[in-house]
């Protein structure tokens, strides 16, 4: 089994190349999917979480509002830094799982699992190959405004807290360059999948 970390930042198109990667073949882990998940009533991180934030981030029907909860710790990296130390302990060990799974069931798997702080965080040390999504500051800026409803100052005001995508092409083994079109960003992950597939055997 090969364990590879896939990353970006802000709309830096990760999601796209994972989705391309699993349509290959790869089994692909989603880490904001399995956030979602320790997050829920029940989940391993939610009475933390509410303990921690207050009853006023739960919506009537006992579910997490992440838009409150975002809007809560985004300003305030010292209370964004207790929520993760809250999540990510949880998401990793499901990560774990899922790959060991993935590994019994198929020894030659590739498996792929997407996080945002992959970097940040010192999880890239847990994979054997990095990969990194790029494009321009100003396409992360729109693809944000576009897709999460929010405004330019938010976006900004999101990335400024991001590490720079180029500082974090040192740790990366692979570049995918996400700033073309979709298919040219298709293309270059077929050329990615082929590499992977190349140290696998």
């Amino acid at each position: 089994m090969l364990r590879v970390g896939l990353t970006g930042g802000l709309a830096s198109g990760k999601s796209f190349v994972g989705r391309t990667l699993a349509g290959m073949g790869c089994c692909l882990i989603q880490s904001d999917e399995l956030g979602h998940q320790v997050l829920s009533p029940g989940g391993e991180a939610y009475e933390a979480v509410v303990g921690e934030f207050g009853r006023e981030v739960v919506t009537e029907a006992g579910e997490i509002d992440r838009r409150k909860l975002g809007a809560l710790v985004f300003r305030e990296p010292d209370r964004l830094a207790a929520l993760n130390a809250l999540i990510h302990p949880y998401v990793i060990l499901r990560q774990e799982r899922m790959m060991e799974e993935a590994g019994r069931r198929d020894p030659s798997a590739i498996v792929v699992v997407e996080a945002a702080i992959l970097v940040e965080t010192g999880s890239y040390k847990r994979f054997q190959k990095m990969i990194l999504a790029v494009c321009a500051t100003e396409q992360q800026i729109t693809r944000a405004m576009h897709r999460d409803g929010i405004t330019r100052e938010e976006a900004e005001s999101r990335l400024a807290r991001q590490m720079p995508l180029e500082e974090k092409r040192k740790y990366a083994d692979f570049v995918v360059d996400t700033s073309g079109t979709k298919e040219q960003t298709y293309r270059q992950v077929c050329e990615l999948y082929r590499a992977l597939r190349e140290i696998q055997q």
